[in-house]
Order: C-alpha cells, then sequence, then structure tokens
C-alpha cells in the first residue's frame, strides 16, 4: 500500500493508475469504514486500485463545530487501510487542498435545505468542494459512500450528475454495533449512560417502518411514534429532527411510501448522532 500527502505526488501516481475505485474518508476509520473499503475492493477485482482519502475538511465545519477535536489517528487509518487491502492512501494537509486565498466553491441550493442542511448552513458546499476537489484529484471511474449520511449520499449523486462527473456512485448499507448502533466516529463521544441509550435510534427507526409496513402511512403519525419512543428510551439526549423524505429529492412527505427514507439526528451532550431507515 502506497502513502502520498502531495498532489504533484498523487497526480504523478494517476498518470499510470488505470481504473480507480474511490472511498474518500475524514479519518478516525472504524469497521463501517472498513466495510467501504472492502466493498471497494470487491468492485475493484484483480484490475482496478482502490484508493482512500482521508481528510478532516475544514470547510464543512461550522463556528463552534468540532474541527480542532476532531480525532486524528492516522497510525491505525493506516493499518485499517492495509487489512482492508487499499491500494493507496491519500492524506493532504489543509494547506495541500485549499490555497490561502481560495476563492471558489461549490454551493448546492436545493438538498441541502433539510435534515442536517437545516441545522448546518454551509455544511454541505464544503461536502460538495471538497469531493469535487478529490474527483478531480483522483480521477475515479466509481466511488463508494455510506447511507448512514443518507443526506450527503443524495447530494453527492445530485453533485455527480449536475456536474457531468463520469462515476458512479455506490451507496453501502450502514453498519453497525452489534445493538444496532450505527458505526460513528462520534460514539467515542459518548459517556457509558448515552452509551446505552444510544441504539434507540435504530429502534425507534424500525418501530416506524414496521408501523408503515402494516398498514399506517401518515407521516406525522409515524414521525410521533419514532419522536415519542425516543424521547422515552433516550432521555439524555435531545431532538435535532425526526422525519420522512422522499429517498431522491430529500422532500417532506406527509404519506410514507416505498420512497420513503424516515432520518433522525439525535444530540447526547456534543456528539450528534444521526440514522436513517429506508421505506421498503
Amino acid at each position: 500500500m502506497t502513502l502520498l500527502s502531495k498532489v504533484s505526488e498523487l497526480r504523478q501516481w494517476r498518470q499510470t493508475a488505470g481504473k480507480v475505485i474511490l472511498v474518500p474518508t475524514m479519518g478516525a476509520l472504524h469497521d463501517g469504514h472498513g466495510a467501504l473499503i472492502k466493498e471497494a475492493r470487491c468492485l475493484a477485482g484483480d484490475d482496478a486500485k482502490v484508493v482512500v482519502t482521508i481528510f478532516v475538511n475544514p470547510l464543512q465545519f461550522g463556528p463552534g463545530e468540532d474541527f480542532e477535536r476532531y480525532p486524528r489517528t492516522l497510525e491505525a487509518d493506516l493499518a485499517m487501510c492495509q487489512t482492508a487491502e487499499a491500494d493507496l492512501v491519500f492524506a493532504p494537509e489543509v494547506s495541500e487542498v485549499y490555497a490561502p486565498n481560495r476563492s471558489i466553491q461549490v454551493l448546492e441550493s436545493q438538498l441541502s435545505r433539510v435534515l442536517c442542511g437545516a441545522s448546518r448552513p454551509g455544511h454541505f458546499d464544503g461536502v460538495c468542494t471538497v469531493v469535487a476537489k478529490l474527483f478531480n484529484l483522483t480521477q475515479p471511474d466509481e466511488a463508494v459512500f455510506g447511507k448512514k449520511d443518507y443526506q450527503q449520499l443524495a447530494i453527492i449523486r445530485r453533485l455527480v450528475r449536475d456536474l457531468n462527473f463520469p462515476i458512479v456512485i455506490h451507496g453501502m448499507e450502514t453498519v453497525r454495533e452489534p445493538d444496532g448502533l450505527a458505526m460513528s466516529s462520534r460514539n467515542r463521544y459518548l459517556s457509558p449512560e448515552e452509551r446505552a441509550q444510544a441504539p434507540a435510534l435504530r429502534q425507534a427507526l424500525l418501530l416506524a417502518r414496521d408501523a408503515w409496513r402494516h398498514g399506517q402511512h401518515d407521516a406525522q403519525i409515524l414521525r410521533g411514534m419514532a419522536r415519542d419512543f425516543l424521547q422515552k428510551h433516550a432521555p439524555l439526549g435531545r431532538e435535532d429532527y425526526v422525519t420522512l423524505v422522499d429517498c431522491e429529492g430529500l422532500e417532506p412527505q406527509s404519506q410514507a411510501g416505498s420512497d420513503s427514507v424516515m432520518a433522525v439526528a439525535w444530540w447526547f451532550g456534543r456528539a450528534r448522532l444521526i440514522d436513517n431507515i429506508e421505506f421498503r
């Protein structure tokens, strides 16, 4: 496995790399990231290269968010990439990615108005900007993203469509702990008491989907069921949102259907956890 940190080195490597499958990350890798890399390895087979990027992107952190304390665990991250059989890790410094007098940014104006984007203005503009840059730098044929951040996946698909990137985007199912909690680098911020309550996010989503499967289609009722469950079983946390949207345009729905996604964001102290479930 090769480790590079300079754009010039990456460009030189890319000239002879052939087909590339990209897995963009912000580091602090866990088994969920490992699964993404392994999926990329399966897609790549023997003929393509798997590239993992590790970059904590300052543009997607708002004022007072956790950019400075976001965990940096490069040595452990590289070990995981090696185990998952990545071919290249690109781990640049911020100064390598952004010029000090940068003046161009990619803006998203529709899908980012709801869910996480509503409470984190500018976040997805930062995501779109860095992903567009990583796409330009690595020139992948395909890229793998997790479904845990469903809004991010939908926005990346829109980015590829609207800017005509010739890239196939793969969305991979959320990897979970044995008790159902979605794996996240922010889980490490949870106290033991908060960690014990955090699986309620998954349980609330399953409760709502089961109700839909048994004939309840009213979105307000389904949201209320999930919210009531969380307030009862995760009282140490507080709500950011509990909502039902369509899977492509992320428009809020009044009636749930087979194109619906229920998404939740719940604060436990400084840890903001997200999860979602597709209705199918």
